[in-house]
């Protein structure tokens, strides 16, 4: 299949609100597709390459050839491009990396250029999530959407499910089961201002988690061998040794778990995002962070054989009390009232952790979905920083100046310190608003092809965010966690924005 086909149907997702109308348009490109084109175009319409990491950053976006005048690209070789990117490492790596994406772009045509911009930066915006290619899947191959996506949660992909439905049909997707050793979508939760709201929210009794701001693991045991699996699927089963070995030892020869792993200090009080993180990065373990990680289990999907994902959260919970050690399971409180929840929620704050997430103890294991059988309660933290530079948006934001740079104030030097960017949090009115503000900040004349464009350090927004993290990527030496727009300030001047100093205490608190 040629990239042009690609482009051509992201760019008419783009231009429609309509769900029926984004289905359409993908299930008759799916059902254009050859078998093997299905792994990267599922990945592409999604908005993502099927590469994790390819050492492409927004920077080198900035300048690369003009569209090529007709296309001649094809999914396979655009991937291909890709996993040779990827790949390169060394002395020398740069240089090849910027030859090889300028080479790749220069064959593009301009919506095909415009396509490929979108999925290296991570910014496609284009509407069509996983949910739309499921529902274009059973619209192309007829397969019922309930086997679909019961099969996209036990296979942890959507893309083998759709090379199932096209070529198999629906024997072929519910040839897909629960299988130890292969990871499964993570239920996430919902989310709430407070406690009270979170109640609201749910109708019958209630288990009151703590949030730990560790790294979510999922493990799999068979026999004596045991797998780790991030939320993002990948394996770390090398650099978590220690937790391997907790898991290893529970009294079962088949098991799926649900956990948080993350690193103490004597006196059981967190330590930093950042020493828990590096763990699942390296296998070297950073200076300071000497730690020992341990797993905080919270869910069981099953048990020697058994699968629990269908029952109810009190029956999974029951199960999880009699394997696993109390040492090892979450630090939890059951059928709480609102008073007693909002009680623990306030401990757990002093306790130095995130928060709590507050669970229907009747709700199944919805595998990859994010619904209300789950409501994370977190204090929201806001700083007000000043917007440093603005990106061009592209697909339903082209047109537009989208996303921002944060900057906070550094009182010695009176200069701007970069923690990161964001375009979370944006209404469409606020887009209007700041394309027309941002146009007018423009430190300088603006060139049609300029990606980012510099501004006079004037305008003041207020991001909340959810933590402070260590980062050599900016030069105040920490970057924000999910940063999100609330509301830019034009009460406040730059020169009362909240300083570099008051950002890294946060980060060291």
């Amino acid at each position: 299949m040629l990239l042009n086909e690609v482009a051509e149907t992201s760019a008419a997702l783009a231009a429609t609100r309509s769900r029926n109308a984004k289905r359409d348009l993908l299930a008759d490109l799916l059902r254009r597709a050859e078998p093997a084109d299905l792994p990267v175009l599922t990945s592409y319409l999604a908005g993502e390459l099927r590469q994790r990491r390819t050492g492409v950053g927004w920077a080198s976006l900035g300048k690369l050839p003009g569209p090529a005048e007709r296309p001649t690209l094809t999914l396979a070789g655009v991937d291909a491009a890709f996993e040779r990117i990827a790949a390169l490492s060394g002395p020398g790596s740069q240089g090849a990396r910027a030859f090889a994406l300028a080479e790749l772009f220069g064959a593009a045509t301009a919506p095909e250029q415009r396509l490929l911009r979108g999925l290296v930066s991570g910014e496609l915006r284009q509407g069509a999530l996983d949910a739309a290619i499921v529902d274009a899947v059973a619209a192309a191959s007829g397969v019922p959407l309930a086997d679909l996506r019961r099969a996209v949660m036990l296979s942890g992909a959507t893309a083998p499910v759709a090379e199932a439905a096209m070529a198999g049909g629906a024997e072929a997707v519910r040839a897909f089961t629960l299988e130890v050793g292969r990871p499964v979508r993570p239920m996430l939760a919902g989310s709430a201002p407070d406690v009270a709201a979170a109640f609201a929210k749910l109708s019958g009794p209630v288990a009151v988690d703590t949030k730990l701001d560790g790294i979510r693991i999922q493990a799999h045991k068979s026999g004596d061998r045991v797998r780790l699996f991030t939320r993002s699927l990948d394996e770390v089963t090398e650099r978590l040794g220690d937790v391997a070995e907790v898991i290893a030892a529970l009294p079962a020869e088949e098991l799926i778990i649900d956990a948080e792993v993350l690193a103490s200090d004597d006196r059981g009080r967190p330590r930093p995002f950042q020493e828990t993180a590096a763990r699942t990065a390296t296998q070297e373990v950073p200076a300071g962070a000497g730690h020992r990680l341990v797993p905080a289990i919270f869910d069981v999907l099953a048990i020697d054989g058994e699968a629990l994902i269908d029952q109810p959260l009190e029956v999974r919970q029951r199960r999880l009390d009699q394997l696993v050690p109390q040492e090892y399971r979450i630090r939890r409180l059951d059928r709480p009232d609102a008073d007693a929840a909002r009680a623990f929620f306030d401990a757990v704050i002093a306790d130095g952790h995130e928060g709590v997430v507050i669970k229907d103890l009747a709700a199944p294991y919805s595998a990859g979905r994010r619904g209300s059988g789950w409501i994370k309660v977190k204090p929201r933290h806001t700083l007000d920083l000043v917007v440093l530079a603005v990106e061009r948006g592209s697909g339903r934001r082209r047109g537009m100046l989208s996303n921002i740079h944060l900057g906070a104030r550094d009182p010695g030097t009176g200069e701007f310190v970069m923690l990161g960017k964001t375009f979370k949090g944006m209404t469409d009115e606020m887009l209007a608003w700041q394309t027309r503000r941002f146009t007018e900040l423009a430190d300088g004349p603006v060139g049609d092809d300029d990606w980012v464009i510099k501004l006079r350090p004037e305008q003041v927004v207020e991001i909340a965010f959810d933590g402070v993290q260590r980062s050599t990527r900016y030069p105040g030496g920490v970057a924000l966690r999910f940063a999100r727009v609330l509301r830019y300030r034009d009460d406040k001047r730059a020169d009362e924005a909240d300083t570099i100093e008051q950002v890294r205490a946060l980060g060291a608190g």
